[in-house]
């Protein structure tokens, strides 16, 4: 039923919540894993329409991509990865549909009330835009 996940993460401890979810359900399906971390920081961002070296974030992110991916892939996992930049909700919708995903996983580190209401959550966005399933992990407190 699942032959590929994207798997979004924010390259907090939240993933720690969300991976032995996916991983069990990947062992059971036989699904390939595409993880995903969307790149959100100013250089990160304007720097591609700047022409600017790649920032610290970016490479620390592609590090934090490549240690999950190889961690998986010698747990057996088929996986790849990818590093979006640009607005969260909307990278993981196009990549997921690009993709071919059949179903999406997030964690939730629950209601930030004020920012919420006025920015909105990234899960808000993606569970009311998706036609993929989505499987939500909430994160264990950090």
């Amino acid at each position: 039923m699942y032959k590929k996940i994207l798997v979004a993460l924010d390259h907090t401890g939240a993933d720690n919540s969300l991976l032995p979810h996916i991983t069990e359900l990947a062992r059971l399906a036989g699904s390939e894993l595409v993880l995903l971390h969307v790149t959100t920081g100013w250089i990160s961002y304007w720097g591609r329409h700047l022409k600017t070296d790649e920032s610290a974030e970016t490479r620390e992110d592609e590090a934090y991509l490549l240690d999950v991916t190889q961690r998986l892939t010698a747990e057996g996992f088929q996986v790849r990865s990818l590093l979006a930049i640009g607005q969260p909700h909307q990278e993981i919708l196009n990549i997921a549909q690009a993709e071919g995903c059949d179903l999406i996983a997030m964690t939730t580190h629950g209601h930030r009330f004020l920012y919420d209401i006025v920015v909105g959550s990234t899960i808000e966005k993606v569970r009311h835009a998706s036609q993929i399933p989505i499987l939500i992990v909430r994160a264990e407190q950090l």
